[in-house]
């Protein structure tokens, strides 16, 4: 007997293994897809199953998955599902109802009623010929309409927040139409599921009573007891192990009522987590507790066992798959087109009304849970369940390629932006700098490097400091970024622009803050400076969690995708400017680098080095280099000094020089220099590596054909000292 325990267990922990494992390694994928993570989740239990293991291998099905270990993944899934509910229900702020107008609402009892009437036609057609006999008609019927009407209300919370859609009015509304459908739905469900469990109509009714007098009971009777609980937690001690086990006491009693009642453990989980107030601190802090024991752990659990219960197999006929494909021609005409032409009527372009009818479209995992329940209580068969399960995948599937047809990017470029103040009439355009804060330790440099950079007292400047959040799956961290009113631009002040912001105050340099939400930095970075007009992006850099490359990864794709300069700043303690050096051989970026330096002369009166780097071979042969500083500097040339040197290795040349007692040293990209701008290259990148020096490496976009750009170009070199196209040096050198 004991030896049979430790197999089990033995067996159980592989089963976590290949699940977990499996399920984050095809979410990997679908991340670059650009698809959620439930996708490759349900993916994984479907892979796992009969579906492809047991065909592929039904021996290695069969030991890894038997029959006996079932009861023990049902119920750690079960368990999985109720933390999970519970934090869907912690997500769900009631302020989303409120004030969101008669569009809302019409929309959402639209995207209900309509797949629901559609689900129940299909119904007359689909029992015969999927239901068995034994199941009442009317309970398949409802059933169907329900499963029909579902919206994935977590998984559409995280593309909005993914494709920054949260503050748009798109995002708005469509969150809105989720919660209601979220709460509705599950209503509708619990009522279902009384009427499928009751042996008569009396019992139903019974049900359905002490259902409603259980949620009164929640909302004015324990509701109130949370809220003195969320401030105790705010203000006094913190989530303390009792008031975790306090919470989790009522959780779990809340799911009992409602399994006792008869309707479903999974509601009342959700019902206790949507009364929780929002405000008090409560939810945040649960749901960081515990998110990712509840996501990470136990509900791909519920994925695996979701597959293995979902054989594809049994559509082995093209009767099978035409009915397959009828039903998600349903499902997505009740849900995308009942939305999206009560979109339309409400008041919207037909490109918005488009789009949220593609987002109130997805199902995820929602839908999954639903059909779990259905099989469960036996209202649909198991060749129905895979078919609704292939429908639910399709459906969430084609959510984000639809969306970013439909809404690209370029229709938010506008949206992020703040609004700029009034400039008079006759002012010049300001040189404006666009600040990348990735951590607080990257602020005081670039503000030090910013003031700098304002003090050239011939145009003004202004600075933007952007901080941009990676999105998560996480129910907290919707709970920390909750949607913003539409009409009120948002200038969130995160973590790690707090000391930015306080340093500047300090130099009494005016820095504005952007924080927003964003899953493809690189873009939005250069979506952000070109809708500010930017002449300059300034990065901060940390050293990499993995190798050593500072100009790859995010560095490189705004480089390569910027109209504008782009410039890295490499922090090695940067304090007072007085003297600065200037590598230069002769391309655009070295000119970049010395229109930055110019600026740094009339800024702070620093002394600007020119070091001109010759090959042994250059030099011989050539007359002496003329005297560049008058021509790049006519009226400050008393603070620059150009310097010749001859070195097989430009690389070693800079670093030998800049070790003189140099602040600061400012260089353009470019192989000579050892700073290629591959992702993959071999490019040492040695400046950065042995430089003890604080550096700016600094990349100027390719002459472009566009007019306003080209003149944005030739005004930059002109701030060079030279024409567009002309080498700053009579001696040579890469152009």
């Amino acid at each position: 007997m004991h030896g049979l325990t430790a197999n089990s267990v033995g067996l159980l922990i592989l089963q976590l293994v290949v699940i977990i494992g499996l399920s984050r390694l095809l979410g990997r994928g679908m991340r670059w897809m650009g698809q959620p993570l439930v996708i490759a989740e349900v993916l994984a239990g479907i892979l796992l199953g009969p579906s492809l293991l047991g065909w592929l291998a039904p021996e290695a099905l069969t030991t890894l998955f038997p029959t006996s270990t079932m009861p023990v993944l049902k119920m750690l899934s079960q368990v999985g599902l109720i933390l999970f509910m519970f934090l869907i229900g912690l997500e769900l702020d009631p302020k989303l109802l409120k004030g969101r107008g008669h569009a809302s609402v019409a929309i959402s009892h639209t995207s209900i009623i309509v797949p629901f009437i559609l689900g129940a036609v299909a119904s007359l057609w689909l029992y015969p010929r999927l239901s068995e006999p034994s199941v009442p008609f009317t309970s398949f019927v409802l059933f169907m309409g329900v499963a029909m009407s579902i919206t994935a209300f977590p998984v559409l919370a995280r593309i909005l927040t993914e494709r920054r859609l949260m503050q748009s009015k798109v995002g708005a509304i469509t969150i809105t139409c989720a919660a209601v459908d979220d709460v509705t739905a599950w209503c509708l469900l619990a009522f279902v599921a009384s009427i499928v469990r009751a042996t008569d109509m009396a019992d139903a009714g019974l049900t359905t009573l002490f259902a409603l007098l259980y949620i009164c009971f929640m909302v004015f009777a324990v509701r109130p007891f949370l809220a003195r609980l969320g401030a105790r937690v705010a203000n006094r001690e913190g989530l303390t192990q009792n008031v975790m086990a306090i919470t989790l006491l009522l959780l779990l009693g809340s799911a009992w009522v409602t399994e006792f009642i008869g309707i479903h453990a999974l509601f009342g989980a959700f019902l206790f987590g949507a009364i929780i107030p929002k405000e008090g601190g409560l939810a945040q802090a649960v749901a960081e507790k515990l998110e990712d024991v509840a996501v990470v752990l136990l509900l791909p659990l519920f994925f695996a066992y979701s597959g293995l219960r979902t054989q594809v197999g049994l559509l082995n006929s093209a009767e099978s798959w035409a009915i397959c494909g009828l039903i998600i021609f349903l499902a997505c005409a009740g849900k995308f087109g009942g939305s999206a032409v009560a979109a339309r009527l409400t008041g919207l372009r037909w490109r918005e009304a488009g789009a949220v009818g593609i987002l109130m479209n997805t199902r995820g995992l929602m839908e999954l849970i639903v059909l779990n329940i259905g099989l469960d209580l036996g209202v649909i068969s198991p060749t129905l369940f895979t078919m609704m399960v292939v429908m639910a995948l399709v459906t969430t599937f084609m959510t984000t390629p639809l969306l970013r047809l439909i809404y690209p990017p370029e229709e938010l470029a506008k949206d992020r932006a703040l609004p700029e103040p009034a400039v008079p009439t006759g002012t010049p355009d300001p040189f404006t700098v666009v600040l990348c804060v990735s951590h607080g330790q990257t602020g005081a440099g670039m503000v030090k490097l910013g003031q700098a950079l304002a003090g050239d007292g011939a145009t003004p400047s202004q600075f933007y400091a952007l901080h941009l959040i990676r999105p998560s799956g996480r129910a907290s961290f919707q709970l920390r970024h909750p949607p913003a009113p539409r009409d009120e631009p948002r200038e969130d002040v995160e973590g790690a622009l707090v000391p930015l912001l306080e340093r500047a105050r300090h130099l009494a340099l005016e820095v504005r803050p952007l924080s927003f939400v964003s899953a493809e930095p690189a873009r939005d970075i250069c979506r952000t400076a070109e809708a500010k007009q930017a002449d300059l992006i300034l990065l901060g850099w940390h050293k990499p969690l993995f190798g050593q490359r500072v100009l790859g990864g995010t560095v490189h794709e705004v480089m390569k995708e910027a109209d504008t300069d782009v410039a890295v700043l490499v922090d090695r303690g940067l304090g007072d400017i007085h003297r600065v050096l200037v590598p230069f051989i002769g391309s655009r970026h070295d000119r970049a680098a010395l229109g930055l330096a110019r600026r740094l002369l009339r800024g702070v009166g620093a002394e600007v080095t020119v070091l001109h780097v010759k090959s042994p071979d250059e030099a011989q042969g050539q007359p002496a280099s003329q005297p560049l500083d008058e021509k790049l500097f006519p009226e400050d040339s008393a603070r620059v000094r150009l310097k010749v040197v001859t070195h097989a290795s430009p690389e070693d040349a800079v670093l030998a020089e800049a070790g003189q007692g140099y602040d600061l040293v400012v260089v353009g990209v470019g192989p000579e220099w050892g700073l290629g701008d591959s992702v993959f290259g071999l490019q040492r990148e040695r400046i950065i590596r042995d430089s003890l020096t604080s550096l700016v490496i600094i990349r100027q976009p390719a002459p472009s054909t566009e007019p306003a750009t080209r003149a944005h170009r030739e005004a930059s070199e002109r701030e060079a000292g030279a024409g567009p196209g002309t080498p700053l040096t009579t001696g040579g050198g890469a152009s």
